[in-house]
């Protein structure tokens, strides 16, 4: 029987299967929903105690070989740049660049990534936990990670409450894009009087951009679906560069402002971690890291407990640990992304306002 089930090959997921497996004796399985790995920038930066975490995993120097630091974030106002300022950190890559380097890890322990597997009902008793899959398919383990995103089919089967609000005014469209001709050195960050904005971020490694921009509407005020069309006209607007044309793009998708966290992250033999636990504003680029938090503290728990060492103590103590953690990160970037939209209405300051 495998040890640990772990649901979602995200960064939270693939983190703790790779120190569960670096441990020795944990069998480790890991499913995932979509049919193949993607390759959308998504969450973009990894803060200095994600760093030390992978440095446990032998994986950080990988990392940084393919990430970016001393990033400079260049602020325009009304088509105009006015300031450039230095970041010495985060580092800066795409999400799936950071799990391509985790599952080639798990890979080198024997363990890939099982993905079109989709759950559709668990059941626990005193030994384990038993999981069907939309195939057909039976699974069991010891215990059971759902670390299966923010629309988490793990903590809805747990029936775990989600509670918080969405914002339904605080909304961003985000893509994956190529801009030629514009300089890869700076995190172009474009920002006018009448609150619009558009951002683009090189991504290390490609040819592309994370394009981050305020929605465009029609004539009836309602937001347009995001297009590469839309987001031209959205450049265009705020930027002011006809030179510069988007091309290419790979990923397109809209952002609302979400603050929510689970009531509780553990029943019986099952745990929550990472977006299925908690989902906040994305001031402070903190998504990941988060999750990357969680899988450190969920391994050490299932570690110390598969390893009779720690016993259903080790396993109340994640919880005790990580669910005050959450509140914090909740209340934590609520108050970083307030203050960007407040510093962002003023020349020269953007959304390193966001990371301290």
């Amino acid at each position: 029987m495998t040890d640990v089930l772990i649901v979602g090959a995200g960064p939270t997921g693939l983190t703790l299967a790779c120190d569960l497996v670096r441990r020795g004796g944990v069998r480790v399985r890991v499913i995932d929903r979509r049919s193949a790995p993607h390759r959308e920038s998504r969450g973009k930066s990894l803060a200095p105690g994600s760093l030390e975490v992978f440095e446990t995993l032998e994986v950080a120097g990988r990392m940084r070989a393919t990430g970016s630091m001393g990033l400079v974030f260049r602020k325009y106002f009304d088509g105009e740049r006015i300031k450039d300022t230095p970041m010495d950190s985060p580092l800066f890559m795409g999400q799936w660049q950071i799990e391509e380097i985790l599952r080639g890890r798990l890979a080198e322990s024997g363990v890939r990534v099982e993905y079109a597997a989709q759950v559709e009902a668990m059941e626990q008793d005193a030994d384990g936990v038993r999981v069907a899959l939309a195939d057909g398919r039976t699974l069991r383990a010891a215990y059971l990670a759902g670390c299966d995103g923010g629309r988490s089919t793990v903590r809805g089967l747990l029936g775990i409450r989600f509670d918080g609000h969405t914002d339904g005014e605080q909304a961003m469209v985000v893509a994956d894009v190529s801009a030629a001709g514009l300089s890869r050195a700076y995190w172009h960050q474009w920002f006018t009087s009448d609150g619009g904005a558009v951002m683009l971020c090189p991504l290390p490694g490609t040819p592309a951009f994370q394009l981050q921009a305020s929605p465009e509407t029609n004539d009836g005020g309602e937001r347009v679906a995001p297009s590469l069309e839309s987001f031209q006209r959205i450049f265009d607007r705020h930027a002011r560069m006809p030179g510069i044309r988007l091309t290419e793009p790979t990923w397109l998708s809209t952002w609302r402002v979400n603050v929510r966290m689970a009531d509780r992250i553990r029943r019986g033999r099952c745990f929550l971690a990472g977006d299925a636990a908690h989902v906040h504003p994305i001031a402070g680029g903190l998504g990941i890291n988060a999750g990357v938090e969680d899988a450190a503290a969920l391994g050490r728990a299932l570690a110390e407990t598969l390893a009779s060492r720690g016993g259903e103590h080790a396993l109340e103590a994640y919880e005790a640990e990580r669910l005050p953690a959450a509140a914090r990160l909740l209340a934590d970037t609520s108050a970083r992304q307030e203050r960007v939209r407040t510093a962002v209405q003023e020349p020269g300051r953007g959304v390193e306002t966001g990371l301290t």
